[in-house]
């Protein structure tokens, strides 16, 4: 793409002035076929966060994220420590294919997708707009003095920020510890559970401060993803992009004056109306190309569309298109880059599945007990002891669990009343076991023997133990 020739506006991001200081961003309020969209989008997706904790599938929370207990449920299906590699793999994917969407369509996830821009753009932005108005009155009313009216709007204003802030953050707890806790510990009452409440607090405060004041701050200075794109980016990479060929023309831009033949004049059909700037609510100008700051939120379509409609002339200056689109008028194609990283998602995803399918709905552990070897007793029989811990990882209780060996004639017997045990559904089971093995039926002093878990007659699990013997049993 043409680079202007005043480069200055890269030395600094667009929320600081010349002074050094946080430069407040006005945008204008959006509109358009693009922004109607993106509210559908942005509603689904709110509607989709806020019920995702309290969803349940096979009894599982559809989303959770309880890094405390390390347990996640992904879409219903859930993730335990034992699983680690799983969840890992996951996000991995994830990742890929968020790189794989930028180098194809930009940042595209950023004013579509992402939770900041969907509740700062869709919800606390049109609060903003309802209560303050637009832009010039949202200007005014800071310079304005304290008065009656200010007052009572930036209370009003505030205290709403702060009431979502607040139902935000119980949302946002409910994926961490789980809705039914979180429901519970709301019947019991805050001061019941005084070490979930100031959690609470404080990400409530967090979300007020991005969502009130640090806003497209965080896009612009803390998230990685924007440096991110830097790297991602190529010229065949479909962005929210400035059609320069056809908005300089030979002679530059031009104000509009109606009647005036601008095509004769060699100027292009950029009107120099700044609205594309105006309604930026990152506060760049986006004819200087592709920048740090632009979230690819279609704003500033909507708003020239709506320009060059009004002045007779074809829609699109700005628009979803590629920097060699414009230049070179090619069509969009999948680059070999596109298909390194589809060949790497297939391959991951076909991993993904490939270890799902072998995972097991329960996990057991069986470990030999520290500082213990083992015991001859009469009849020439050997005996171990270890400690067992069953993980049941489904939504319903196993009942009837046993332990036998595969191959030895040797005898499991837990220390308990009863050879059998249940393991509570999402929980699990520990206890300690002997195993019995005739000396005729070992060889040497170290045995690897196979365990079989069974509820019921049906095998659920299999696991390995090693058993020690006197060295004389070769």
């Amino acid at each position: 793409m043409e680079i202007p020739e005043n480069e200055s506006f890269r030395d600094s991001i667009g929320t600081i002035n010349e002074e050094g200081k946080r430069a407040w961003i006005y945008p204008k309020k959006p509109s358009g076929k693009l922004y109607e969209y993106r509210k559908i989008v942005s509603y689904f997706l709110l509607a989709f966060f806020i019920a995702s904790p309290f969803i349940k599938i096979n009894g599982n929370q559809f989303l959770m994220f309880n890094i405390l207990e390390r347990r996640f449920n992904i879409f219903g299906f859930p993730f335990w420590p034992q699983d680690f590699h799983l969840f890992v793999v996951s996000m991995i994917i994830g990742v890929i294919f968020i790189a794989l969407f930028t180098v194809g369509f930009g940042r595209i996830f950023c004013g579509w997708i992402c939770p900041q821009t969907i509740f700062m753009e869709m919800v606390f932005r049109r609060i903003e707009y309802w209560i303050d108005g637009d832009r010039n009155k949202q200007r005014k009313l800071d310079r304005q003095h304290w008065n009656a009216e200010k007052i009572k709007k930036r209370s009003l204003k505030w205290f709403i920020f702060l009431l979502i802030s607040f139902i935000i953050a119980n949302v946002f707890l409910a994926y961490l510890i789980g809705s039914d806790k979180l429901i519970q510990y709301i019947k019991d009452g805050p001061l019941e559970h005084t070490g979930t409440l100031f959690p609470l607090l404080i990400f409530t405060a967090v979300f007020y401060f991005v969502f009130a004041w640090f806003r497209e701050q965080v896009c612009i200075i803390a998230c990685p993803y924007g440096r991110l794109q830097g790297v991602l980016l190529d010229n065949k990479s479909i962005i929210v992009a400035y059609d320069h060929k056809r908005g300089e023309g030979e002679s530059g831009r031009k104000k509009f004056r109606k009647n005036e033949d601008r095509e004769a004049l060699g100027h292009g059909d950029c009107i120099d109306c700044l609205q594309c700037v105006h309604v930026c609510p990152t506060g760049i100008d986006i004819r200087n190309g592709t920048q740090l700051e632009c979230v690819n939120c279609t704003a500033c379509i909507d708003e020239c569309d709506h320009i060059m409609e009004s002045i007779n002339l074809p829609k699109g200056l700005i628009r979803y298109a590629s920097e060699d689109e414009i230049e070179k008028k090619e069509k969009f194609r999948i680059t070999p880059r596109m298909k390194g990283y589809i060949a790497v998602l297939v391959i991951l995803t076909g991993v993904l599945f490939g270890m799902l399918l072998l995972r097991n709905d329960v996990e057991a552990t069986v470990l030999r007990l520290p500082g213990q070897l083992y015991e001859h007793k009469e009849g020439d029989i050997i005996s171990n002891v270890f400690t067992y811990k069953l993980i049941n990882k489904t939504s319903r209780e196993i009942e009837d669990v046993s332990f036998k060996l595969r191959k030895y004639k040797g005898e499991v017997k837990l220390v308990s009343n009863s050879n059998t045990f249940k393991v509570p559904m999402q929980g699990l089971a520990e206890g300690t076991l002997f195993i019995e093995i005739d000396k005729k039926e070992l060889e040497g002093d170290k045995n690897k023997l196979m365990l079989e878990v069974y509820s019921g007659d049906e095998l659920i699990e299999t696991t390995t133990v090693n058993f020690l013997a006197p060295r004389s049993y070769h």
